[in-house]
């Protein structure tokens, strides 16, 4: 009888273990997408300016080049 009380205090220690370890291996997972989530979402953001930036410099460039030729 003895050896089943034992059998049965492991599995619930092994049940509890492994259920802690899934559960905090989630949450790791979850916090490391969300971290990744707003390096994307940077990025998009860099990569939506990036066209209007590139616009500008080339506005200025032609400005620049307008003025030497006035000199």
């Amino acid at each position: 009888m003895s050896l089943d009380v034992t059998a049965i205090i492991v599995a619930v220690f092994s049940f509890l273990g492994t259920a802690l370890g899934s559960f905090s291996g989630f949450r790791l997972t979850s916090y490391r997408v969300g971290e990744l989530e707003k390096k994307v979402d940077m990025h998009n953001n860099f990569a939506r300016r990036l066209p209007v930036v590139e616009e500008q410099v080339r506005n200025l460039e032609r400005r620049m080049e307008e003025r030497r030729r006035e000199e």
